[in-house]
């Protein structure tokens, strides 16, 4: 039973990477985290 577990837990995560890479590769998600990411810097600059 556990060797299933582990199967569905590896699948479960390999999906989610494969939507991730999917959604990081639209040019709106990049300019999207671009922004975040100058957020965070502008915060802890300040």
């Amino acid at each position: 039973m556990g060797f299933v577990k582990t199967l569905v837990k590896g699948a479960v995560v390999a999906k989610l990477v494969q939507v991730a890479q999917r959604e990081l590769s639209k040019p709106e998600n990049q300019q999207k985290i671009k922004q975040a990411f100058q957020k965070v810097q502008q915060r802890r600059a300040g």
